[in-house]
């Protein structure tokens, strides 16, 4: 069964840092693109980054450009999502989703498989 699930979010302070994973069990994950999602209450899910297959290629919505880095081991069957800088605007759950193409996209309808997703909350 092809299960995607994310882990590393919680509770930080503003200008603080967490690490999110994506682990996929069930199938080989490159052969998927990968992309991060979040959605916080009230609005509608909204892409946050995205990797290609091989990792060469990255995309990032600008509100997280050179804070987010987005990286994959597909040895690990996993993807990360490093966050620098947070800030209260990311508060959100944080989802991960795999699609056959090639290209990281952004865009929810691009992608066939999704995590549960996992909180983080950015406070003091």
């Amino acid at each position: 069964q092809l299960q995607l699930v994310e882990s590393g979010g919680g509770l930080v302070q503003p200008g603080g840092s967490l690490r999110l994973s994506c682990a996929a069990s069930g199938f080989t994950l490159r052969d998927y693109a990968i992309g991060w999602f979040r959605q916080a209450p009230g609005k509608e899910r909204e892409g946050v980054s995205g990797i290609s297959r091989s990792g060469g290629g990255t995309n990032y919505a600008d509100s997280v450009k050179d804070r987010f880095t987005i990286s994959r081991d597909n040895a690990k069957n996993t993807v990360y999502l490093q966050m620098n800088s947070l800030k209260p605007d990311d508060t959100a759950i944080y989802f991960c989703a795999a699609r056959r193409g090639f290209i990281g996209s952004m865009r929810t309808y691009d992608y066939d498989y999704w995590g549960q997703g996992t909180q983080v909350t950015v406070s003091s």
